[in-house]
């Protein structure tokens, strides 16, 4: 993932409201291999700042690294790609925005100039640039560096640049990373909305997920950077991915839609064998025989989802690193191992009872934060 120089938000000491929390064993979960994460982490992981876990929408794990705690904002990298696919497909539903398959470039024509190639006029739309298969001509390396965003993130009109890469018919409809593609999301979420994307975040996703601590970077004309400058305390990124895991519910309430989910959170196209295949903003694969979908920063910054197991797990790092370690091996080695009994029980209680309320498969207790 690309490394990038933005300022970070140092916020005041902040407090956050209690998470509903209940013990790893007291479902099944093995507390114990969840510890040697914990203490792999310590050994091994000398940038990592948090790692969370949560089943069945219960908080079961948390532990903070490196002077990081529960009020700390995350600077989220690469991983605020999921939050603008998400604010998409919030958009999406309310009819804000056009089909996903209609052309755009419409909507951008003030940003357009002489060197903005006439193919876009056919082939950009909100599906490809949600996969990342406009086709504009770009540069990725082997771990998601992009040697052009310096130039990018160096002009003063980020999106007349995007505009002006010339398209590479061969790749139009091919995967290929590439950050300008989601920062153009998050253009058109503002011109269609008259809404920047934290404001729309703000209204219709943060507010209801309780979200209060947040902030987002803006680029130099003003839209939020749909591709990066996120930051989240690890709690509220934990919320995001129970969300999701709940088709779009929160405490009874819809705030996303589950078309959109059971889109974006499934392979699209074909990615890259080190990261995985990808969604709508979204990656996506199998790990230890588990289906997954996570959202993925330089550094780190990570939110997994894995549905059999009702389960996200959060990691978090230091990003302003080139080399950096990925947790992945945590989850093969020791998460996955130590969800899987909890999730048999669960399997279990759900055959002899149908539709039983998950509600009624955890068990409630203050959040220890709160004490």
């Amino acid at each position: 993932m690309e490394r990038h120089d933005m300022p970070m938000f140092r916020a005041p000491s902040y407090r956050p409201p209690p998470f509903p929390y209940r013990q790893p064993d007291k479902e099944g979960c093995d507390e114990h291999l969840l510890n040697l994460a914990d203490e792999a982490i310590r050994n091994s992981f000398p940038k990592m700042h948090s790692f969370l876990v949560a089943q069945s929408g219960d908080l079961i794990y948390e532990k903070y690294y490196n002077g990081q705690n529960r009020g700390s904002l995350n600077d989220l990298r690469s991983a605020t790609k999921s939050f603008t696919s998400i604010l998409t497909g919030i958009a999406l539903d309310r009819c804000q925005l056009p089909d996903l398959d209609e052309p755009l470039m419409n909507i951008l024509e003030r940003y357009t100039s002489e060197r903005t190639d006439p193919a876009l006029h056919r082939t950009l739309t909100l599906r490809r640039l949600l996969t990342m298969t406009t086709g504009l001509a770009w540069q990725t390396g082997k771990r998601l560096g992009e040697p052009f965003i310096h130039h990018f993130h160096r002009s003063r009109h980020w999106t007349s640049y995007a505009l002006s890469l010339p398209v590479l018919p061969e790749m139009v409809g091919c995967f290929q990373y590439r950050s300008v593609d989601t920062h153009l999301l998050s253009v058109i979420l503002s011109e269609c909305t008259g809404q920047d994307a934290y404001s729309y975040a703000r209204e219709h996703l943060f507010g209801p997920l309780g979200i209060e601590h947040a902030e987002w970077t803006s680029s130099p004309e003003g839209h939020s950077m749909g591709h990066i400058g996120l930051y989240l305390t690890s709690r509220d990124m934990v919320k995001f991915g129970i969300c999701c895991l709940e088709g779009g519910n929160w405490n009874g309430r819809k705030v996303i839609s589950p078309t959109w989910l059971s889109q974006a959170l499934q392979t699209q196209v074909e990615g890259y064998p080190a990261f995985g295949d990808y969604g709508f903003g979204w990656w996506t694969g199998k790990m230890n025989g588990q289906a997954f979908s996570y959202a993925h920063g330089h550094g780190g910054q990570q939110i997994y989802v894995f549905p059999e197991l009702d389960a996200v797990v959060v990691f978090t790092a230091d990003c302003k690193v080139s080399r950096w370690k990925n947790p992945k091996p945590l989850l093969q080695q020791f998460i996955l191992k130590a969800l899987n009994g909890s999730a048999a029980k669960e399997r279990i209680i759900r055959s002899k009872d149908g539709n039983v309320n998950k509600a009624v498969l955890r068990l409630q207790q203050n959040d220890p934060d709160s004490n």
